[in-house]
């Protein structure tokens, strides 16, 4: 079983004291900030439910019992989202050097699931085993709130941006590949003619020298379309796979900031606010008993009842600073992720440029043979020339 087949079992994975760093790998690329797969069973959340860190957009499952060939496309999508998530678990900072994480990713044996299981038996969430957590609010900007908020708006817009940079990228990739299979189609049709064995009519206005010539030149330009496709196809495969995979893979880590940031608010903070609104209910609600009852057991229960409901107040409260830390960090990684752009661009640009450069060699090449269309000295046939403006084809 590999690392793919595993995913969907794979433990939560913790971190001690996130640093933004850069943990690059062999393509150059900076450190991603992602965790463990939606729906993994482990321990790396934080206050209420929601994680401390963010999980990468897991690909979705296929519901499909048997694939059919038209299903290809969709294993392929889910084989390179799956392989942009790995990567960005394990480039993360904290997470590069966890060993749930190593054992995921080495273990070979048919017991992985509960060889993770093990690995993180006893292992609490993140802010359990953060050293920084209790400080965390120490480390955090004075307009925490206010720099959180812009640091959001600012990821949307660049979300949207990148996704129509992507969606436009992968369309140029496409016609690239469609233009390989025209190009191709082309020449087999060239092929095709040029062996055609049907005879011709006596009252055919060309020779049968001069038709047979024509026939032998159609199939040997075959061979140059064949090239041209060839061309094409390695281009629109190239700029899929430097362009449109690394578009896809910034767009993987701006979605789960932007999720990460949405649990931040439906957990953490959703929790505070209800423990907040329970202490008040019962500190009114001891105040009308110690007016209205002499019993000193009703008081002395709604006095511990609030000395439980502060303790849950303050943790959850130390929680949603070290959310909000953690927040803080994984902004700071998105940008160092951001120089990925000009890697980007500048596949971009190359890819453009010697794919133009090798087409128009094959281009250049092919031109000459042109000349063995037209017919000898004793036929009326000469070369198309360009026509000027203003002057009439005939």
């Amino acid at each position: 079983m590999d690392s793919f087949q595993r995913l969907a079992h794979a433990p939560g994975q913790r971190a001690e004291g996130p640093t933004p760093q850069s943990n690059a790998d062999a393509a150059g690329e900076p450190a991603a900030a992602v965790i463990h797969p939606a729906g993994a069973t482990g321990q790396g959340h934080c206050a209420g439910g929601a994680h401390s860190r963010k999980e990468g957009p897991f690909p979705e499952a296929c519901g499909i019992r048997g694939f059919q060939p038209a299903d290809r496309e969709f294993i392929e999508a889910r084989r390179r989202a799956l392989r942009r998530f790995i990567n960005l678990v394990a480039r993360h900072p904290p997470f590069s050097e966890d060993v749930a994480l190593r054992l995921f990713l080495s273990f070979s044996g048919p017991d992985v699931q509960n060889k993770l299981k093990e690995s993180a038996q006893y292992v609490g969430d993140e802010f359990m085993n953060c050293k920084l957590a209790p400080r965390a609010k120490d480390f955090l900007p004075a307009d925490i709130q206010t720099q959180l908020a812009v640091s959001r708006e600012l990821i949307r817009n660049i979300y949207n941006s990148f996704h129509k940079l992507r969606d436009r990228a992968e369309r140029i990739a496409s016609r690239a590949i469609d233009n390989a299979a025209d190009l191709l189609i082309f020449g087999k049709e060239l092929s095709a003619l040029g062996s055609d064995t049907t005879p011709l009519p006596s009252w055919a206005s060309l020779n049968s020298s001069t038709w047979g010539s024509l026939k032998q030149a159609l199939r040997g330009l075959s061979v140059e379309f064949a090239l041209l496709a060839d061309k094409a196809a390695q281009q629109g495969k190239q700029e899929e796979n430097d362009v449109v995979e690394k578009l896809n893979l910034f767009l993987d880590l701006l979605q789960s900031y932007k999720e990460l940031c949405e649990r931040h608010e439906k957990g953490v903070l959703h929790k505070h606010q209800r423990a907040l609104h329970k202490y008040s209910l019962t500190r009114r609600q001891m105040l009308s008993t110690t007016v209205q009852s002499r019993e000193p057991d009703a008081a002395e229960q709604l006095e511990s009842r609030i000395v439980e409901q502060e303790n849950a107040i303050q943790t959850l409260e130390l929680r949603s600073y070290f959310s909000l830390y953690c927040l803080h960090q994984e902004m700071q990684l998105v940008h160092v992720y951001l120089p990925l752009t000009s890697h980007i661009l500048g596949a971009f640009v190359n890819s453009q440029i010697q794919g133009h450069k090798e087409m128009s060699k094959v281009w250049n090449d092919l031109k000459p043979k042109l000349s063995c269309l037209f017919a000898g000295p004793n036929s009326s046939l000469t070369p198309p020339r360009p026509l000027e403006d203003g002057v009439s084809p005939q």
